[in-house]
């Protein structure tokens, strides 16, 4: 028999460390390689991590509600064989909040000397502790820790946030630790965010309490950064798309049968927003603090429903891709939300997010920025209207509302309107004659 290890993954790419929200097996429970094992929170997603091994679960190292850096212990496994191996494997996104991006602000200590340090811990703070603690003007010397040692964890931060008492208390002299591999350059934190105050809603016979899930609260909690960091504006822009929807009809059904997957409208936005991105690239930047990043590449972010969650995956270097690729991957990454197969490494790296909420029926909408990206786009539902034609005819023609919201800090309404222009510009011009889907 063998004793193997499994770590702590790595979650994302600016990702250091992961709570334990709920383990999904105990000890004695006999597992096959890939069967879940706990699901593990982040502000970025919720993933339940697999088991690289077939055998029997021997001990779980980590509790729930322990926040621990990628790479630290979480339990072990007996399996057949001899010798111990260490794995870390990769999460299985199970919930996740649309994807906001965030560099590190340092590199932790590896996990060994992070969450198994001899001595007091409770002084020593992840940077997501910190962070959170910042945005929330929590006074991290007045909170009591549940974690090992003393720490203090995420879950002990969200838990005085959404219970609205944040303990304050005069500036002290000594700054927290931060535990970082090396120096980092300092930027302004940013403002304080006050914690909503708990709403007093007095429960009668009949009414349903719905527990806050892990994910729900990491949604909240990155919508209302958002909206605190990014100053909001917005942009609509109407759009005559009969053309449009005339070339794809004649093209779905045969499209169909060859490709086997189907030609949808939302390809064609997504291809006509990525080649107005290659014109206008400040649209593709993100704010940095004392910079703003233009990104080379053009990865666009995709909102996909669950019944009970939402996923952002990306097509990456969507402005190379031709309409048919960009359906196939709308198609793929679709597939893999609802089959519960899709990566975290298949949200990470959007620049743009381009969200379908006409598919809801919506006509107007105006959407919270993914954080760290400079806009939104939400395509509206094709509706037919009667519009006034050259001439002084009135037509029935297939309309569609093109809704942006855009961080003021990084764009203003010159360049969104030559951008919005310009996406009207390419979708009233797709034809059988100009436009190819391969």
């Amino acid at each position: 028999m063998a004793i193997e290890n499994i770590l702590m993954p790595q979650l994302g790419e600016s990702v250091t460390e992961g709570t334990i929200e709920k383990w999904l097996v105990k000890p004695g429970d006999t597992v096959n390689k890939y069967d879940s094992l706990a699901e593990v929170n982040t502000d970025k997603v919720t993933a339940e991590v697999p088991s690289s091994f077939s055998g029997v679960i021997k001990e779980l190292i980590a509790q729930e509600g322990e926040t621990l850096a990628v790479g630290a212990l979480v339990c072990t496994i007996e399996t057949e064989g001899g010798g111990t191996a260490e794995v870390a494997v990769e999460a299985v996104p199970a919930k996740t909040e649309p994807a906001n991006e965030m560099p590190a602000e340092g590199s932790q200590k590896p996990a060994s000397s992070l969450n198994r340090e001899k001595g007091t811990a409770a002084g020593r703070y992840s940077p997501a502790v910190l962070r959170l603690s910042q945005d929330n003007g929590i006074d991290l010397s007045l909170v009591e820790g549940s974690g090992k040692e003393g720490r203090i964890t995420r879950k002990d931060l969200l838990a005085i946030i959404e219970s609205g008492n944040i303990p304050t208390a005069a500036v002290t002299t000594e700054a927290p630790v931060v535990e970082t591999a090396a120096p980092t350059s300092v930027t302004q934190a940013a403002p304080a965010l006050k914690a909503a105050e708990p709403a007093n809603i007095p429960v009668a016979v009949g009414d349903i309490e719905i527990p806050v899930t892990g994910v729900r609260r990491a949604i909240a909690s990155n919508m209302l950064r958002s909206k605190h960091e990014a100053p909001h504006a917005w942009m609509m822009i109407e759009v005559d798309v009969t053309s449009l929807v005339q070339y794809r009809d004649s093209l779905k059904n045969d499209f169909k049968k060859k490709e086997g997957f189907n030609l949808t409208y939302f390809a064609f936005f997504v291809k006509a927003v990525s080649q107005a991105l290659k014109e206008f690239p400040m649209m593709n930047s993100m704010w940095a603090g004392d910079k703003i990043i233009q990104k080379k590449d053009i990865n666009i972010s995709i909102a996909v429903a669950t019944e009970d969650s939402l996923y952002v995956p990306v097509i990456n270097n969507a402005d190379e891709k031709t309409i048919k690729g960009i359906g196939r991957d709308i198609q793929e990454l679709a597939g893999k939300v609802r089959s519960g197969k899709l990566k975290s490494s298949e949200m990470q790296g959007g620049t743009f997010t381009v969200n379908n909420t006409g598919s809801f029926g919506s006509v107007q909408s105006m959407g919270i920025i993914n954080h760290p990206q400079a806009a939104i786009l939400q395509v509206e539902s094709i509706v037919k209207r009667p519009v006034v034609m050259d001439g002084g005819m009135i037509g029935v023609r297939d309309m569609v509302n093109l809704c942006l919201s855009l961080d003021h800090r990084v764009l203003d309404g010159l360049v969104c309107g030559q951008f919005l222009a310009r996406v009207k510009a390419i979708l009233e011009n797709v034809t059988a004659e100009n436009t190819s889907i391969y």
